[in-house]
């Protein structure tokens, strides 16, 4: 058998050459609404959240675009503005203005490059603490092998420090430490050698949720820790039609996962939910944790392939 043949990951540096131009620029492709859900998807998964676009609010010149969208389990207000440029003044401006007409609870701006003035910028507003609201910069990055298709990857450069965790808070510091042992578990100790494959490491928060990418635009697999049980599900951002069919093979998805979920339709909302729990699993018992990362492991992959075979056949009924 001949050696397999591996070709090399380059990144496009020079990203005029791929969003520019009349049909490819940055804004027409966000213009169509499976694009819009594979970047929130992407920027979840980069950012440890889990939230879905609700719409374009506005277009502007210099391939600015700012969406609205929410977050799944907090329903904090996000307001989204990619600004296809150089961070500048107007751009910072338009990006404060924007939260404050919108209310909104988490603000994130992506750009082709940040200067440090407008890096420094964000790291100041974080540290004035104005209530719960939080400023995330982040960087857009093009991939490609070969001559594939171009690839997007989004990295976060600045967001607030002390979102991490709370030191006075014994559950936030606690959260923080168990993601942290998790990731050392899950990539460093070879104890899933196909979910390290799979997935990549994050930025550690002492957030309670984190998002896990699926493969598929508008489909995220959340897992939630609380102080006493673990919530593993499928987050269904816009699709009422792909939830329909998945709930009349219930049967048979329950029975390949080997969990009993909890099918949520979410009526009056544009998402979907399909979850499951592991209870007890307790934050303060570490020496349960080995046990619950396996169980977060096994009950990723497991709704990732397992419900992947069945949202193909729903696209293929369509």
């Amino acid at each position: 058998m001949s050696a397999a043949h591996l070709s090399r990951l380059e990144e496009i540096t020079d990203l005029s050459m791929i969003l520019q131009g009349e049909s490819n620029d940055f804004t027409e492709w966000l213009a169509k609404d499976e694009n819009i859900r594979t970047l929130t998807d992407l920027l979840s998964e980069a950012a440890g959240l889990n939230f879905s676009a609700e719409k374009i609010q506005s277009k502007a010149e210099n391939f600015s675009v700012i969406i609205t969208a929410s977050e799944a389990e907090t329903d904090r207000k996000v307001i989204i503005m990619t600004d296809f440029d150089s961070t500048d003044d107007s751009g910072l401006g338009k990006l404060i203005t924007s939260a404050a007409i919108n209310n909104a609870d988490l603000i994130i701006w992506i750009v082709r490059q940040a200067d440090d003035e407008h890096r420094a910028a964000i790291e100041w507003l974080n540290s004035r603490k104005f209530g719960n609201t939080e400023f995330l910069l982040c960087k857009i990055k093009l991939f490609r092998i070969g001559n594939s298709e171009p690839a997007v990857k989004f990295e976060v450069i600045s967001r607030s420090k002390t979102k991490k965790y709370d030191a006075t808070d014994n559950v936030e510091k606690l959260r923080f430490e168990y993601w942290n042992a998790f990731q050392a578990y899950a990539f460093d100790g070879g104890n899933n050698p196909k979910f390290a494959a799979s997935y990549r490491r994050w930025q550690t928060s002492s957030n309670y949720g984190v998002v896990f990418g699926t493969g598929k635009p508008g489909f995220s697999i959340i897992i939630a820790k609380t102080k006493d049980d673990i919530e593993a599900g499928l987050n269904i951002a816009d699709d009422k039609k792909s939830f329909e069919y998945l709930l009349s093979r219930k049967n048979d998805i329950e029975a390949e996962c080997g969990f009993n979920f909890e099918w949520l339709e979410l009526t009056g909302r544009k998402g979907s939910r399909i979850s499951t729990k592991k209870s007890p699993a307790k934050l303060d018992d570490k020496s349960s944790w080995p046990d619950q990362f396996e169980w977060i492991m096994t009950s990723i992959l497991k709704i990732r392939e397992v419900f992947g075979k069945y949202i193909r056949e729903a696209e293929n009924g369509k």
